[in-house]
């Protein structure tokens, strides 16, 4: 849980922040939380702490939010991959 709504808090954070790098920064945490919760639920999911089956929609928005997060990142920073030629 308390991974989970790191995520949100940090997001949160993101949004306020005060130039390009900051904003960079803070979403570098949000992807680090998001891989961070996707984690946990993989480590409940195999432990058998709940079942697979109800986790696998929880683990595929993770997945997903972490993706998105990634991207975003990456277009803010810049680093866009140069079309093929």
């Amino acid at each position: 849980m308390r991974s989970a709504t790191s995520v949100y808090a940090n997001y949160r954070a993101v949004r306020r922040g005060r130039s390009s790098r900051e904003f960079v920064a803070k979403l570098s945490i949000v992807v680090e939380e998001a891989d961070e919760a996707e984690m946990w639920l993989g480590l409940i999911s195999d432990d058998g702490m709940l079942p697979r089956g109800r986790l696998a929609p929880l683990r595929k928005e993770a997945d997903e939010l972490k993706r998105i997060f990634a991207a975003s990142r990456k277009t803010a920073s810049g680093k866009r991959k140069p079309p093929p030629a």
